[in-house]
């Protein structure tokens, strides 16, 4: 007989990396914009390896655009899904990850990952990762000044509701689907931004070297 009561609650996550867009205010490919020692897309995919994630999945649009880097990245073909048309927007993108059928069976939630925000601090992630993992049930997100941002991190109950979901964007599905929503009080700054045009990528490097010397203090 065992004296503890604290329940153990499995947790194990996939990572959607939505990279569908045809980055036309930045004028070029921004996935494969130089980012650290490696690509946007390779930061992101390894980011979110190291972050434990059990399963990375690619959402891209049609074409070859990327698959050079993706082989440079020996990044399997079983792990990428084609959005036929993105430019639905992202909320289709979403969708196509919902529908697809090549998840690791034993999931429990995935976390909705933005391409074109490779400056979020680890920290900040790993942050989710845990309010997500003590509020099993619960839809979760960072929040900046009170407002919530990406990553989302859906829970089992939810996720599969995307499939068939006719709202019109993610904000209004979470509200349909989700009304109690956990979430994480951050002062990262760079959920505030996204990388769309050239000068938000110029003014982001600095801040994610700046982050990356910290943490090697």
């Amino acid at each position: 007989m065992t004296t503890n009561n604290a329940i153990h609650v499995r947790f194990a996550f996939g990572a959607i990396i939505l990279a569908a867009g045809r980055s036309s205010r930045m004028g070029r490919p921004k996935m494969l914009l130089p980012w650290g020692n490696t690509t946007i897309l390779g930061h992101l995919i390894s980011q979110w390896q190291r972050l434990g994630s059990a399963q990375v999945v690619l959402v891209h649009g049609p074409g070859v655009e990327l698959e050079p880097e993706l082989q440079r990245l020996k990044f399997s073909l079983n792990q990428r899904i084609e959005n036929p048309a993105p430019e639905r927007g992202m909320f289709s993108s979403i969708q196509c990850a919902a529908d697809w059928s090549g998840w690791k069976k034993g999931l429990t939630h995935w976390a909705i990952v933005l391409g074109d925000q490779p400056h979020l601090h680890e920290s900040t992630l790993r942050d989710l990762i845990d309010l997500a993992r003590e509020h099993p049930g619960q839809v979760c997100q960072p929040q900046w000044k009170g407002r919530p941002k990406h990553p989302v991190i859906l829970p089992a109950l939810v996720f599969p509701k995307l499939q068939s979901s006719g709202h019109s964007d993610l904000k209004a599905f979470l509200k349909a689907n989700a009304p109690e929503i956990a979430l994480l009080q951050s002062d990262d700054s760079g959920l505030e931004w996204d990388i769309d045009y050239p000068a938000d990528y110029e003014r982001l490097k600095p801040i994610f070297k700046a982050g990356i010397d910290r943490t090697a203090e």
